[in-house]
């Protein structure tokens, strides 16, 4: 992403990983966050991670507007990484799914699982800990990702046809 005008669309950085390193390495590699409609940076499953939103822009043609101002203003080569909160409805409370994790991680640790083998026992575990609530959340979020990455293309591709006004 430091070095191909790309924009990616999720729900966050996903709740395993360490989110505070992750966009602190962003930021180094000069890729641009920006949250989608909430002053709190989301943590997949979850709306919000504890963490303030670098920065907040509200809807697909504010982000369009800053695809463009990017790549096309600023002459910029980076992605940008759109964190896009899941719905309300299907959200996770942090504290909830950090209890799924920890428990999925700790049995991955006593059965010394280890390589490609890792993702899949943790995904099985925490749906398997949430009583498939985490499946159902995490199809939720990618339907409401397509949406909006497809609102952003939308939005994206006028301002290519017709230029920022």
């Amino acid at each position: 992403m430091a070095v191909t005008p790309v924009a990616v669309v999720s729900a966050g950085v996903k709740s395993i990983l360490d989110i505070r390193l992750t966009l602190e390495r962003l930021e180094t590699l000069g890729v641009p966050v920006v949250v989608n409609g909430s002053d709190d940076f989301p943590s997949f499953y979850s709306r919000t991670s504890g963490l303030p939103a670098p920065r907040r822009l509200d809807g697909p043609a504010a982000l369009a507007r800053m695809m463009w101002s990017a790549w096309t203003d600023l002459g910029l080569s980076c992605g940008i990484s759109i964190a896009n909160p899941i719905p309300v409805e299907h959200e996770i409370p942090a504290a909830e799914i950090a209890t799924f994790i920890d428990e999925a991680l700790a049995d991955l640790d006593a059965k010394g699982i280890t390589g490609q083998d890792v993702t899949p026992f943790l995904l099985k575990r925490v749906v398997e800990g949430s009583g498939g609530r985490s499946l159902v959340a995490n199809l939720a979020l990618v339907r409401n990702n397509a949406a909006t990455a497809a609102q952003v293309a939308v939005e994206y591709a006028i301002l290519r046809r017709v230029g920022l006004r």
